[in-house]
């Protein structure tokens, strides 16, 4: 049997999202599926990479898998038979700290240093920090920070911008990005030859944010973190 490891983010309540009639999963659990299998529409997903696991994620819970059985690989996932969590974290904190980390250095690295850009990222970071920061607060502050960075597009074209507020889809931390820094970065990236910077961005956040899940699931006492 050819074992592979991997990652699988799950919805907040943990439950198997195709044909699991509700059930919710924790360690060790396996899942099975009956071969033929296909990309996309019938298996068990994971991806090797955590940062190309995120950009599926339907939540905030993230799995270390292992896979066997009948396998199909993609660029940034595969479709396995079988697939058994390892362990799992609780990373909405993570996610939501992690792209507020990827928001500042999207700003530094475009030099956007407009105080209402800044002052999107310091009110995400003081909510998760356990701050009273209302919706109303947020809302504000977006709108400044929206129209300061649009004006700053122009003339901010690093390519680190894109991979920021690209961060992560579908998750909170798409939600801390955009909020933190719509801003110059995702329409500077369109103005720039991005590709090379891009790939090398996207390889450190995808070891930033397994450092920062390991040290949650370590922080917590979670068994075989290090896997």
């Amino acid at each position: 049997m050819t074992l592979e490891i991997g990652w699988h983010w799950l919805p907040d309540n943990r439950q198997l999202r195709w044909n699991g009639n509700g059930r919710v999963l924790g360690t060790w659990d396996i899942c099975r599926v009956d071969p033929p299998l296909e990309m996309c529409s019938r298996g068990l997903h994971w991806s090797p990479n955590i940062r190309d696991a995120l950009l599926y994620a339907p939540g905030n819970i993230c799995c270390r898998v292992e896979a066997w059985g009948d396998t199909i690989h993609d660029d940034d996932k595969a479709v396995s038979s079988n697939r058994r969590i390892v362990w799992w974290v609780d990373a909405e904190m993570v996610l939501w700290s992690w792209a507020c980390d990827l928001a500042e250095e999207a700003c530094a690295d475009a030099g956007v240093d407009h105080p209402d850009v800044l002052r999107c990222i310091k009110l995400r970071r003081d909510w998760i920090n356990g701050e009273d920061v209302s919706a109303a607060h947020f809302s504000v502050a977006y709108s400044a920070a929206y129209s300061a960075a649009y004006s700053a597009a122009d003339s901010a074209a690093d390519s680190a911008a894109y991979s920021a507020a690209d961060s992560a889809a579908y998750s909170a931390a798409y939600r801390a990005a955009d909020s933190a820094a719509y801003s110059a970065a995702y329409r500077a990236a369109y103005r720039a030859a991005y590709r090379a910077a891009y790939r090398a961005a996207y390889r450190a956040q995808n070891e930033s944010l397994e450092a920062a899940v390991r040290a949650e699931a370590r922080r917590l006492g979670i068994g075989d973190w290090d896997q």
